[in-house]
């Protein structure tokens, strides 16, 4: 145990990766959603891919869970089984295609993907009529997808249902249990693979009481009758990240 945590308190960024977590923690308990895109970009630029992904698994596992049982009433059960459904139909593959990818490569990709999907998400494209259940296993596949190759399962579901006409509370509470559903599938996909990192994950543990807190914080900021405050936030907050973890500023 003392070498396992001496290992992973010498990770390169510790201090950036801790901020980043507590800041992520903070908007995922306000908005449900964009911890993984405050915290890949980080973790992209002083990890390797799958150490990244690790990373964001580990620190995650246990910071949403309070946050849970309101989540359980307020959204839609149903709808986050179909996410999830479609989540592990394309995880494998994504796990492929991270395991295969070149470090710098995967910034860029990370970076890109989350500034151009957050571009569409804030054009003020809506959909028209509700949400089908062949949509919303599509979105959670490429969700999945990204899932196991950038770590980032967010972008597709936010993008669905900042689209769609459904209470801000609902889509907040959807965002908390597909994101936690995934982090419980990801897990034992990646031990099972044998490419479990045990000091970057016993890291992610660590950082993640200081990201609990931060999820208990957010909630309390959270209203749902301030929409404009809600999508704001997230967008600004998820813009900032992507630029920031640019492979760009590593000289």
């Amino acid at each position: 145990m003392p070498d396992l945590l001496a290992t992973a308190l010498a990770t390169p960024g510790l201090v950036w990766l801790v901020a980043a977590v507590f800041v992520a923690g903070l908007v995922r308990g306000f908005a449900g959603f964009g911890s993984a895109m405050i915290i890949m970009p980080v973790a992209s630029s002083v990890l390797s891919p799958v150490e990244a992904v690790i990373f964001l698994i580990c620190t995650e596992l246990i910071g949403p869970l309070p946050n849970a049982p309101a989540a359980w009433r307020e959204g839609t059960p149903r709808d986050v089984g179909l996410l999830v459904l479609g989540a592990v139909l394309a995880l494998p593959l994504g796990i492929w295609a991270l395991t295969t990818m070149d470090a710098t490569v995967f910034g860029w990709v990370v970076s890109i993907s989350v500034i151009v999907l957050l571009g569409l998400t804030a054009s003020g494209w809506r959909l028209r009529g509700a949400l089908t259940t062949r949509l919303t296993v599509a979105a959670g596949a490429v969700g999945g997808f990204m899932t196991g190759f950038a770590g980032i399962p967010g972008p597709p579901v936010i993008m669905l249902y900042m689209a769609s006409t459904l209470p801000i509370a609902v889509m907040r509470a959807n965002f908390l249990l597909y994101l936690v559903g995934l982090d419980l599938l990801l897990f034992p996909m990646l031990w099972a693979l044998g490419l479990m990192n045990w000091p970057i994950a016993f890291l992610g543990v660590l950082v993640g009481i200081p990201n609990l807190i931060a999820n208990a914080l957010g909630a309390r900021l959270f209203d749902p009758a301030n929409e404009r405050l809600f999508r704001n936030v997230a967008y600004i907050v998820i813009a900032a990240s992507a630029i920031v973890g640019l492979p760009l500023w590593k000289g």
